[in-house]
């Protein structure tokens, strides 16, 4: 009973915040899917990983809202450069993104070998540590997405890509810092995928989070059952939700 009792307070704070993310990576990611940005996600993910190494290295003894502001400014940097190349070579757009991505990451490990703890520091912000999430993290993550939603929900983001930009650097920021920079994209790209046909829009988004759920909540589940690393087994079961649901989603929902 202690065991199960042990497992259930695991999984149920992973769990929410699996769903806090997907309440905005999956509107997102429909619109990055739209726009043809598919590397837009794990680049800004990267610049915002780099900002918080920077921080976490060279600001000395920083509160954890003073990380998250430095985070999110460079993050929100990296949307305004992105935004810029958009309008001035929209042609070569996904190769200079490709670029931005590879210069963070590298940029990210020069900066991590100032640190006696690099491996850790870059371990944790690629795969996460989501089973490790406790309610005050939830608490600002949810405090931050609620703003963000309704951003979303009542300006046209799409005659309007400055607002886009704005809102998908900010949720970026806090999503890489919960559950890492893989499971971001996998939670960004895979449940658009899979709903990309639908035409309705309800549908559509009902139809990716309902996938994204269930490839979290299999993957903690697996996680814990195999002691299998959670944020690397969970891309992979969003993966296998993905793939099963497709060909049902194909047929009775397109």
């Amino acid at each position: 009973m202690m065991g199960d009792n042990f497992e259930l307070l695991l999984i149920l704070p992973a769990f929410l915040a699996g769903a806090l993310v997907l309440s905005t990576h999956v509107p997102l990611g429909q619109e990055v899917l739209r726009r043809g940005i598919i590397f837009i996600d794990i680049a800004i993910a990267q610049i915002a990983a780099l900002g918080v190494i920077a921080a976490t290295i060279f600001g000395g003894e920083l509160a954890n809202w003073q990380i998250q502001v430095f985070a999110g400014m460079s993050a929100m940097s990296g949307a305004a450069v992105i935004h810029y190349l958009e309008r001035q070579f929209p042609s070569i757009l996904e190769a200079l993104i490709g670029l931005l991505f590879i210069l963070a990451a590298s940029g990210g490990l020069l900066l991590a070998s100032f640190s006696a703890h690099s491996e850790e520091l870059l371990r944790d912000l690629l795969v996460g540590q989501i089973l490790w999430v406790n309610n005050q993290q939830l608490l600002w993550v949810a405090a931050l997405y609620a703003p963000l939603l309704l951003i979303w929900y009542t300006v046209d983001c799409r005659k309007r890509p400055s607002v886009f930009y704005f809102v998908f650097s900010l949720a970026i920021t806090a999503s890489v810092q919960l559950i890492g920079i893989y499971l971001v994209f996998a939670s960004l790209i895979l449940p658009a995928l899979v709903s990309r046909h639908i035409i309705n829009p309800k549908k559509k988004l009902i139809v990716s989070y309902l996938v994204g759920l269930a490839g979290y909540l299999l993957g903690l589940v697996v996680s814990i059952l195999f002691d299998l690393p959670t944020g690397a087994i969970t891309v992979w079961t969003l993966l296998s939700m993905a793939i099963i649901t497709n060909p049902v989603i194909k047929r009775y929902l397109c």
